[in-house]
């Protein structure tokens, strides 16, 4: 079965916000990958996030987080980013804001 892709907008930007092109490039070919068995990609998150997906990109150091829908087979793609510990532009992090402010 094949699932439909939605990159949100906020996830757009992120990714649009990636300086480097080779980047954006091998980042948007694993989103693409996620139309085959998406469960099978990534791991579940848990607590605030529960419910999304956390698949790595670009040497572990990337991340793209997403949540999949059966009933409508479709993957929505909620943030990119860095995984930087601790730090305030964690795309973890960014995303806990994102689903308190019902974005994701």
């Amino acid at each position: 079965m094949t699932y439909t892709i939605i990159v949100l907008p906020t996830a757009l930007k992120m990714l649009k916000d990636i300086s480097d092109r080779r980047i954006q490039t091998k980042i948007g070919q694993i989103i693409d990958g996620l139309a085959q068995d998406p469960e099978q990609k990534g791991k579940p998150l848990w607590d605030e996030l529960s419910g999304l997906r956390s698949i790595r990109a670009m040497g572990q150091r990337y991340r793209i987080l997403y949540m999949v829908d059966k009933s409508v087979v479709t993957v929505y793609v909620v943030a990119v980013g860095i995984r930087k510990d601790g730090d305030r532009s964690d795309v973890y992090r960014l995303a806990q804001k994102l689903v308190r402010l019902g974005i994701a």
